[in-house]
């Protein structure tokens, strides 16, 4: 099975210009289909921006909403998978979601962040309630998580024994919490055995300072590609043969002793 291509798009946009938003993203797709990549992964809210206060409630949009559409068009104009982040709304629920369009635009996967950061978030979200939430693409299973989700290793390990070889979590990581995407992110990839893709916003918006440093993180623990502060686009490979070998090598999901974790619920 060839690789993976996969590319990261480090950017915040515009908060609260959806449309604006949509050009980036458009522009990005070509740029990463340009490169060979199969996959385009934004940050986390990237449709609206993060820090929108109480446009929050107006921005909001079904799983099937215009967004949606417009990066299913996006997608399917440059042949590859897109995903992105968005406010959900689902009645009178709204969700801090991610979802992944095909390279045909079909829709493949919609997860509903189920850790749910600081005040703001708490304010105006919902938690969800799955946390495994996977797609395939390419024979590649791809899971989802969104930014703080991933700072759980359980969330983590569950997606390991479900199956994910590829781990997207589309993040607003920010001052002063870097060492999350420097550290924590390559030893989740490591301790569960899969490639983590953490893909941030990055500079000032808001209250917030997002610090960037969006990696592709494989299942050795090393960083196969790594941003730095400001607008970036990341392509790298996730390689199933590598996986394969790494898993066959590492036996943390082996040793495993699963009647002795009873407590850890």
């Amino acid at each position: 099975m060839p690789p993976l291509r996969t590319a990261l798009l480090q950017s915040s946009g515009r908060p609260g210009a959806v449309d604006e938003n949509l050009k980036v993203l458009d522009e990005a797709a070509g740029r990463a289909a340009a490169a060979g990549a199969r996959l385009l992964a934004g940050p986390e809210m990237f449709l609206t921006g993060y820090a929108i206060g109480d446009a929050v409630p107006r921005l909001a949009e079904p799983a099937d909403g215009p967004g949606a559409q417009a990066v299913a068009d996006i997608a399917r104009r440059h042949g590859l998978a897109v995903l992105y982040g968005y406010p959900e709304r689902a009645g009178e629920l709204i969700f801090n979601a991610a979802q992944l369009i095909g390279p045909d635009g079909t829709p493949l996967a919609n997860y509903r962040k189920t850790h749910l950061f600081g005040g703001f978030e708490q304010e105006w979200f919902t938690p969800g309630e799955r946390t495994v939430v996977q797609a395939e693409l390419d024979g590649v299973r791809v899971g989802l998580l969104i930014c703080y989700d991933v700072e759980f290793p359980e969330n983590v390990r569950a997606h390991a024994l479900a199956g994910t070889d590829l781990l997207l979590v589309p993040t607003a990581q920010m001052h002063p919490f870097q060492f999350v995407a420097e550290s924590v992110v390559p030893v989740r990839a490591f301790e569960s055995q899969m490639y983590v893709a953490y893909v941030n916003r990055t500079g000032p918006e808001g209250e917030f300072e997002f610090v960037g440093l969006s990696c592709l993180a494989g299942p050795d623990g090393t960083v196969r590609a790594r941003a730095g502060r400001g607008e970036e686009l990341l392509v790298s490979d996730v390689d199933p043969a590598f996986l394969n070998a790494s898993r066959a090598a590492n036996p943390y999901l082996h040793d495993r002793r699963p009647g002795l974790y009873g407590s850890l619920a």
